[in-house]
C-alpha cells in the first residue's frame, strides 16, 4: 500500500509529535498510565479497598477470589479493573486474546485487598524459553501445559513494606492455582512464565530470590515499539483505514493487533515517503529509531511447580509428567510459611528502621509514584 507524500507527511509527523516527549522508558510508562487514569471513570474512591495496617506477617491469613461472572460469588470484572488501574504501573488491556484468569488477593483479618493476578495463555515466541528448551516447542504440547503471568501486581503499601509482589508470584505457581487453571481451562498446566516490568533498567526484580520455587532464564528480545496509546494511535489508525478502502490494516483476529497494525502503517510511511521526501523520511526513521530504544530486555522467570521433567515433556522427549523432590513445597501453605519467615525479616527491618508505610498509594491521586521498587 502507498499513500500520497501528504498523507504519508501528516502520518510521520502524528508519530514524530508523540515519541520525541520521551527520552526513556519510564517516561512513557508515566504518560501512558496518566492518560489511562485520565480518560477513566472511576467507579469509586478505592482508598479504603486496599491493606495499609501494620500486622505482623504470622498473623495474617489470605483469601485468594476469583473474578468474573462465570464464577460462583465472584468479584465483578469492572470491580476488579478499576482496582488495578489505581495501583498497577502498567496499562493493562482490557480485551486479551486467548485464555485467562483474573484474582484478587485479600487478607483475611483486615478483608482489605493486598493484590491482582491475571494469568493468561503464554507468549507464541520467546528466546530465554527456546535456550532453556533447546529449540521452539511444540506448540500443541507447549499450549496444552504452560501458562503465563501477565499480571502480579501488589497494592502499596503492602508490597513495599511485606515483600508482596513476591507472595502473589508464589501463588501463581501454588497447586492450587495451578489445579483450578486445569480446571477452567481443560489443560494440564506444569509451566510457569513471567517477565518483569522493567529489564536492563534495573539489576532486580520482584521475582529473583525465589528458589527454588521460580528461576529466572535470561533476558527477552526487545525490538518492538511501544505502541501510541489511545487517541494518537485511533487517529493514525481510522486515516489509515480510509485510505485502506475502509479495510483495517491486519486480521482483525491477529493477536497483539495494536502493534502489527502500528508496525504496518510504520513501513506504509516510509515505503510512501521514498524518493518523495528524504528529508522527512530521515526525520521519521530517526523518530522511530529512538522509539526502539524505549523497550528493554525483560527479565524472564519460569517455574516448574515442582515437577522433576517438565522441560522433556515440553520438547516430546516424554509423555507423562512425573512430580519432582520439591513438589510438597508448591502446596499453598507451605508456600505461605515460607513467605512469612521472609516477610517477617523485612517488617521487622523496616519497623526497626523507621521505614514502614501507611499510606496507600494510587495513581489516580499521585502520578509521581515509585515504578521501580
Amino acid at each position: 500500500m502507498i499513500i500520497s507524500e501528504a498523507d504519508a507527511t501528516w502520518a510521520a509527523d502524528k508519530f514524530i509529535d508523540y515519541f520525541k516527549n520521551f527520552t526513556n522508558l519510564e517516561e512513557y510508562l508515566r504518560a501512558v498510565k496518566k492518560a489511562v487514569i485520565t480518560s477513566s471513570s472511576q467507579l469509586h474512591d478505592p482508598k479504603e479497598d486496599f491493606f495499609n495496617m501494620d500486622i505482623h506477617p504470622e498473623e495474617m491469613e489470605f483469601d485468594i477470589r476469583l473474578v468474573g461472572a462465570r464464577f460462583p460469588n465472584s468479584i465483578q470484572q469492572d470491580y476488579y479493573k478499576n482496582l488495578l488501574r489505581s495501583v498497577s504501573s502498567h496499562n493493562n488491556e482490557d480485551n486479551i486474546p486467548g485464555r485467562e484468569l483474573r484474582l484478587m488477593v485479600y487478607e483475611k483479618n483486615s478483608n482489605k485487598v493486598v493484590g491482582f493476578i491475571r494469568l493468561q495463555s503464554p507468549l507464541i515466541n520467546s528466546k530465554p524459553r527456546n535456550e532453556w528448551l533447546g529449540k521452539p516447542p511444540d506448540l500443541k504440547i507447549f499450549n496444552r501445559h504452560a501458562v503465563m503471568g501477565f499480571a502480579i501486581v501488589p497494592s502499596q503499601p503492602f508490597g513495599y513494606n511485606y515483600l508482596g509482589g513476591k507472595l502473589l508470584a508464589l501463588m501463581c505457581i501454588s497447586h492450587s492455582i495451578r489445579e483450578k487453571l486445569n480446571e477452567v481451562f481443560d489443560k494440564d498446566i506444569a509451566l510457569f512464565e513471567t517477565t518483569s516490568l522493567y529489564g536492563s533498567s534495573s539489576s532486580s526484580s520482584q521475582y529473583d530470590g525465589l528458589k527454588p520455587f521460580m528461576r529466572f532464564k535470561g533476558l527477552t528480545d526487545s525490538k518492538f515499539i511501544p505502541t501510541l496509546y489511545s487517541e494518537a494511535f485511533h487517529e493514525l489508525h481510522d486515516h489509515f483505514t480510509y485510505l485502506n478502502n475502509n479495510t483495517p490494516l491486519t486480521d482483525n483476529r491477529a493477536s497483539s493487533k495494536k502493534l502489527k497494525r502500528q508496525t504496518k502503517m510504520i513501513a506504509i510511511i516510509r515505503n510512501s515517503l521514498k524518493d518523495k521526501n528524504e528529508e522527512k523520511l530521515k526525520e521519521f526513521n530517526n523518530i522511530i529509531e529512538m522509539a526502539f530504544g524505549l523497550t528493554e530486555k525483560k527479565r524472564f522467570y519460569i517455574s516448574d511447580y515442582g515437577y522433576g521433567n517438565v522441560r522433556e515433556v515440553l520438547r516430546g522427549d516424554q509423555d507423562k509428567l512425573i512430580r519432582g523432590q520439591n513438589w510438597d513445597k508448591f502446596y499453598l501453605d507451605n508456600i505461605i510459611s515460607w513467605w512469612k519467615r521472609k516477610a517477617g525479616k523485612r517488617y521487622e527491618k523496616l519497623k526497626q528502621e523507621g521505614r514502614f508505610r501507611d499510606k496507600v498509594e494510587l495513581w489516580t491521586e499521585d502520578d509521581n509514584i515509585q515504578i521501580i521498587r
